[in-house]
């Protein structure tokens, strides 16, 4: 399957921006584009064993503090997008938030990382990749207890600003 679409099914559908008219990947050009105030929110989920579950909320975990330490390394993942992802571009962050909500019934922890910066391109690709690392250092930092651990419904929630406006994902 090509990754081309010719003339006039581009006019119906909407482009990948990472090809170029070849088809080869490239990384968008943005040098043009506004400065705008640009917010982006994913989440996640990670489920637990119960006795994971009652370490991590009780903060003994062998390991320590286990959100805290997946805070920091969401926030210090969103710093490397552009190193982990090919054609991202290198941005400076305004602000990174990495927050949890505990879902005792479930025996789940809530990740939601919402990322902001004033610039020429949005920051999704940074909440997302918070919300996964945050999980998998979660999962790192519990594996002794509980290796039958599932990260899933990693997400796009929200974004602001740019060109495309806002998405808000539908329920």
């Amino acid at each position: 399957m090509s990754l081309l679409i010719d003339m006039t099914e581009k006019q119906n559908k909407k482009e990948f921006t990472h090809f170029d008219a070849d088809g080869n990947a490239r990384m968008v050009d943005v040098g043009k584009k506004n400065e705008t105030e640009r917010v982006a929110t994913a989440s996640g989920r990670i489920t637990l064993s119960q006795e994971a579950y009652d370490l991590v909320k009780s903060g003994s975990m062998a390991k320590g503090d286990v959100l805290g330490v997946a805070r920091v390394a969401g926030i210090m993942a969103a710093k490397k997008v552009d190193s982990l992802i090919p054609l991202c571009h290198p941005l400076l962050i305004s602000k990174i938030n990495v927050d949890f909500v505990c879902c005792d019934e479930q025996n789940q922890i809530e990740i939601v990382a919402t990322v902001g910066i004033a610039g020429k391109t949005g920051v999704e690709m940074e909440a997302l990749t918070a919300v996964s690392v945050t999980a998998l250092t979660i999962y790192d930092m519990c594996k002794a207890v509980d290796k039958a651990m599932v990260i899933s419904d990693i997400c796009l929630q929200k974004k602001t600003g740019g060109k495309s406006g806002t998405f808000i994902r539908p329920e």
